[in-house]
């Protein structure tokens, strides 16, 4: 196994871990794997994350960070904060569609882990809670309760995406945004 120069070994593990855990799940996978994948010792996986469950919240936390650079670059294009709203639609579809319609990590994630003190459903809490603050600060003029319809059609879509292993859900579901948001 090739060395890893210090500080590469957290990295390494945490974009092995992210495919795997994405592809597999999270419990399917083992530390070993993690490890192998990355060409690092278990040793390096644990002095980086202290244990499975740290390495679980990274990815996560990880995965959120990603998805809000995301929606930044996507939603920026737009002025109206309709349009806004409207491109989070498209920035799930691109999401789902890059990652092989796999689902959402986050709600993948939730079902793997059911106890609600889990730090792993805390880190799901945060990611879906600043999506919907997101959606209703850009509704803030707008209906109250818009913003909990517009997350429905969001995770409904998400969700039916997986079993469709395409985009029409999107479609659908955006097509129902214009006509809530108009």
């Amino acid at each position: 196994m090739a060395r890893t120069r210090p500080g590469d070994a957290g990295a390494k593990v945490l974009k092995a871990a992210s495919a795997l855990f994405y592809r597999d799940g999270i419990h399917a996978v083992g530390v070993d794997t993690v490890a192998a994948e990355a060409g690092v010792t278990k040793a390096a996986l644990y002095g980086n994350f202290g244990s499975k469950s740290g390495l679980v919240v990274a990815y996560l936390r990880e995965r959120d960070r990603r998805w809000q650079e995301e929606i930044d670059r996507i939603t920026a294009a737009h002025s109206d904060p309709r349009a806004r709203v409207l491109a989070v639609f498209d920035a799930y579809e691109a999401w789902l569609a890059r990652d092989g319609y796999r689902g959402c990590a986050f709600l993948n994630a939730t079902s793997e882990f059911p106890d609600p003190a889990d730090p792993v459903r805390e880190v799901v809490r945060h990611h879906k809670t600043a999506l919907h603050g997101y959606l209703r600060a850009q509704l803030r003029n707008s209906e109250p309760g818009l913003a909990d319809e517009l997350m429905l059609l969001l995770e409904g879509a998400a969700v039916t995406s997986v079993v469709a292993q395409g985009p029409q859900p999107f479609d659908t579901a955006k097509r129902l945004a214009r006509a809530l948001t108009a």
